[in-house]
C-alpha cells in the first residue's frame, strides 16, 4: 500500500465521534499505519495477543470464533469504514479467543496498542474519542443480542441484509448463516421464503 495513502476516510469517520482540530487530527493519523491483508490472509489468529486496531479503509474481514466442535461462529464484520479488533485481547493483553480474516484483498491503517497509549497521554480528546466509539461499539452489540433473542430467523436475516446491503452481497451463505447462528440449509430455506 502506498504510504502516502489519503487519510481522509478515517478522520471524516473519527469527526463522526467527536469536535476536533485537523492538527488533532493529524496527529492521531500519524500513529496509525497502512497496511494490506490479502484474501483469506489473518489480521489476527485465535491464541495470538493483539496488539493493534485497525481501520478498514477497502475490503471486508470476518472476526469469528470455531467452537470444539470445529463450527465457525461470526461475531461480526467489518467493511470499509469499520474498526476491527479485539478489545479484550487489545486492552488485557491476553490470548485472543478471536480470528480476524480477509473475506477480500483489503487495507487497513492500523494503531498499534503503545501508541494509543500514548496518544491517550499527549491528547485528552483521544480518550473522548474512543470512549464515544467504545459507547457506541456497546449499544450496537445489546441491539444485536435483543434481536437475536426476539427476532425469528428470518426477521434477523433480512435485518441484516437491509442494514448491510454491501456487506452482504460479500458473504457465502455459509458466512450468513453463521453470522446468525442458524444452519447453511435453513438459511436457504429462508432465502427461498424470501
Amino acid at each position: 500500500m502506498d504510504s502516502k495513502m489519503p487519510y481522509s476516510l478515517l478522520k471524516e469517520n473519527i469527526k463522526k465521534y467527536v469536535e476536533i482540530s485537523n492538527e488533532e487530527l493529524d496527529t492521531i493519523c500519524s500513529f496509525f499505519k497502512p497496511q494490506i491483508i490479502k484474501k483469506k490472509e489473518f489480521l489476527l489468529t485465535q491464541g495470538d495477543i493483539y496488539k493493534f486496531e485497525g481501520f478498514v479503509i477497502e475490503g471486508c474481514f470476518r472476526v469469528f470464533t470455531i467452537d470444539k466442535k470445529g463450527n465457525e461462529n461470526v461475531l461480526y464484520f467489518a467493511s470499509k469504514d469499520w474498526w476491527v479488533m479485539d478489545i479484550d485481547s487489545f486492552m488485557n493483553q491476553k490470548p485472543s479467543h478471536l480470528n480476524i480474516q480477509a473475506l477480500e484483498d483489503s487495507k487497513v491503517f492500523l494503531i498499534h496498542r503503545t501508541n494509543k497509549l500514548a496518544l491517550y497521554e499527549s491528547l485528552p480528546i483521544v480518550e473522548k474519542l474512543f470512549r464515544v466509539m467504545s459507547q457506541k461499539a456497546l449499544v450496537a452489540w445489546q441491539r444485536r443480542l435483543i434481536r437475536n433473542n426476539t427476532y425469528s430467523a428470518r426477521e434477523r436475516y433480512l435485518h441484516f441484509t437491509s442494514t448491510y446491503p454491501n456487506i452482504a452481497t460479500k458473504l457465502t451463505d455459509k458466512q450468513i448463516a453463521s453470522y446468525l447462528g442458524i444452519t447453511h440449509e435453513f438459511l436457504s430455506k429462508i432465502k427461498k421464503q424470501a
